[in-house]
């Protein structure tokens, strides 16, 4: 029995996708099933459902906000892996861990591997390398953490159905065109996590991103230009046009050399990937808008 954390998000929706698909069984928990900071209930949900596989896809992703409730967001990203973590090893479960580009420093030219020496700006990425940190510990390298990047899909709120709602209305857009990362379809980083689950044995960290690079201008003309809007509504600005809380990073991309010679196959092409997502991206777009 498979065990989805944090399982309304998109990437949780996408994964319950993909294991019924597969006849997988599972049980999805939201947050309000499970305070997975609370030790005593990820010890009393886990045995109470039989799990032997638990994927942690729950994870304060508000970034501005963490930089205000570093505090708040650390029991999120570093206690609820931690607890998990803790609770997988006694029992002889598999613990999956979801973590992000974020723990890198973002100020290099060339992709990430999974052994670049992480460095993060700001105070999300913090929490998370130190939830990344207790799953390597405690799972002594045998439950896999997955850096993803970029992340969008039909569900939830993304910078993907954004672009798409702007579209379909054909109303002006300006994007940031100075910050490089990989749009990740979550989709196709639901199946990846399913290869990393069956991978024996399977690299402690993996990079789990769509291939290619593309600025964020790149990947807002492209949802126009797959909706048949005017791309030339897409107006490229650099990040000092747009202030945040929290610095971001200005590179993203992810290495995937790791996976030569593993079991694991490396995820298409982001832009192969939005192809097939758009159709889905814009009937939900359309019915929410309704």
């Amino acid at each position: 029995m498979w065990l989805i954390v944090g399982a309304n998000g998109q990437l949780g929706r996408c994964l319950q996708d993909v294991l019924s698909q597969q006849d997988i069984d599972f049980v999805a928990a939201t947050h309000q099933d499970l305070d997975i900071a609370n030790a005593h209930a990820v010890s009393h949900f886990v045995t109470s459902h039989s799990v032997n596989t638990i994927v942690n896809c729950a994870a304060w992703t508000a970034v501005d906000d963490a930089e205000d409730h570093e505090v708040e967001a650390l029991r999120i990203n570093f206690e609820g892996p931690r607890n998990l973590a803790n609770f997988a090893k006694k029992i002889d479960a598999r613990l999956i861990h979801i973590s992000t580009d974020y723990v890198f420093s973002g100020d290099g030219n060339t992709p990430y591997t999974t052994r670049t020496p992480t460095a993060p700006l700001n105070a999300y990425g913090r929490t998370k390398l130190k939830g990344d940190e207790a799953v390597l510990e405690i799972g002594e390298g045998h439950f896999p953490v997955i850096r993803t990047a970029w992340l969008y899909s039909r569900y939830g709120k993304n910078f993907a159905k954004t672009m798409a709602a702007r579209a379909i209305m054909e109303l002006p857009v300006r994007v940031v065109d100075d910050q490089f990362g990989q749009p990740t379809m979550a989709g196709d980083l639901a199946r990846f996590i399913v290869s990393v689950a069956n991978a024996d044995p399977s690299p402690p960290i993996v990079h789990g991103t769509n291939s290619g690079q593309a600025t964020w201008f790149d990947f807002a003309q492209a949802i126009y230009e797959l909706l048949g809007s005017d791309v030339s509504l897409v107006s490229p600005v650099t990040s000092a046009e747009f202030p945040t809380k929290a610095k971001r990073p200005s590179f993203s991309v992810l290495d995937h050399t790791e996976l030569i010679g593993s079991s694991i196959n490396e995820m298409r092409e982001w832009l192969p990937a939005l192809r097939d997502e758009i159709p889905h991206i814009m009937q939900h777009v359309t019915s929410e808008t309704k």
